[in-house]
């Protein structure tokens, strides 16, 4: 009876250690970075007509410089140019002979942009497709009309002479600064968390000069056009929020007198720490240096421990070279902390680094990591 005393409360003493070496446990928040970012893009412009569609089809470009306030909500002032068509009916080109022409223009404007897919479904940096919308206007800068405009008009104004038809103004026919509202959807395609393929459709609504004709309503065309998104800066940050501590619960037990054997020596259970790393930084921050102290509480309290490091990246970023390098330095970053900040002898370290061939996680973002392990020694 007191033999079986004797070994129940060792147990319980060698359970209270190890519960104390557990791995710390949580989960990882994706944060939401304000940022600047460019775009440039190119496509085409359907200017809407009276003649064939394709006759109506021409080349523009927009470059654009942005800034995304929230996750749903940014701005963006867009430079878009190059080209716009038109043509004349087949009442008109009957007497007045065929006419396709083409005219240059310049339209800067300011957009308020949105985050569809961040708002229906939530903020995830991981995603690979997202959906977006924006609203804005700007003022679009016509060219003077082409000769064989010009001359056109001049014809018509000769045929309907004397009728009920109004002869064109001569103003239409010069250079013009017009309004212009626009309305559009937005697809963004992940490459890297700095870089996205984009894809985008615009209707724009403008003064009836646009296209050299008057018509008594305003003049309209639409914008296709795909190119490359850069942010300047990081999109997000991650946070790691702990798991709740587990309670510990102590049952005080009488012992009655020993005289069978003595209590054997606890055995003390090994120590695992998790430093985690932002993406593309070797830095340990201050909401993790804590594991690291846990590491050297455990050193100084038993003499005969070592410590192994072990440095990763994570595959869903970078390359071979990238990653080696940074896995090897986070694993540095560890050491150096261990020996020149709390004075652990360098002969208790040991140290390695496997890069991103080798991803202890599931998750991708939690490999960019080193993973240290204490032992006693016998």
């Amino acid at each position: 009876m007191k033999m079986k005393k004797v070994i129940l409360s060792c147990l319980m003493l060698m359970g209270v250690l190890s519960a104390s070496a557990q791995e710390q446990k949580g989960t990882t928040e994706y944060v939401f970075q304000p940022h600047w970012y460019i775009q440039l893009q190119g496509g085409a412009q359907y200017t809407i007509g009276e003649t064939k569609f394709s006759k109506l089809i021409s080349p523009n470009v927009q470059a654009a410089v942005g800034y995304q306030f929230s996750k749903a909500i940014g701005a963006r002032l867009a430079f878009n140019a190059w080209q716009g068509r038109g043509g004349y009916q087949e009442a008109i080109t009957d007497f007045a002979g065929d006419c396709d022409y083409k005219y240059t223009y310049f339209a800067p404007g300011i957009d308020l942009t949105f985050d569809l897919s961040n708002i229906i479904a939530g903020f995830n940096p991981n995603r690979v497709v997202s959906f977006g919308a924006f609203i804005g206007g700007g003022l679009n800068f016509r060219s003077k009309a082409p000769d064989e405009v010009k001359a056109v008009q001049s014809k018509i104004n000769t045929h309907v002479a004397g009728r009920s038809w109004t002869p064109m103004p001569d103003d239409y026919m010069d250079a013009a600064t017009l309004l212009f509202g626009q309305l559009g959807l937005t697809m963004d395609i992940k490459v890297t968390d700095a870089v996205k393929i984009g894809l985008e459709a615009s209707g724009n609504l403008l003064g009836d000069k646009y296209n050299f004709k008057k018509a008594g309503n305003p003049d309209s065309y639409i914008n296709l056009l795909a190119g490359v998104k850069i942010a300047l800066g990081p999109t997000y940050t991650t946070k790691f929020i702990p798991a709740p501590e587990p309670e510990i619960k102590y049952v005080e037990k009488i012992v009655e007198k020993i005289v069978e054997a003595p209590c054997p020596e606890p055995v003390i259970e090994p120590m695992r720490r998790d430093v985690f790393f932002l993406i593309n930084k070797t830095n340990i921050r201050e909401s993790e240096e804590q594991k690291v102290k846990d590491i050297v509480d455990y050193m100084r309290a038993n003499q005969t421990a070592k410590v192994q490091v072990t440095g990763y990246a994570d595959a869903g970023t970078g390359n071979d070279k990238i990653n080696d390098r940074l896995a090897a330095q986070r694993a540095d970053a560890v050491v150096k902390m261990l020996t020149q900040k709390y004075g652990i002898a360098a002969d208790r370290i040991s140290y390695d680094s496997k890069g991103a061939r080798v991803q202890p996680f599931a998750d991708n973002d939690s490999n960019r990591v080193s993973i240290c392990i204490a032992e006693v020694q016998k």
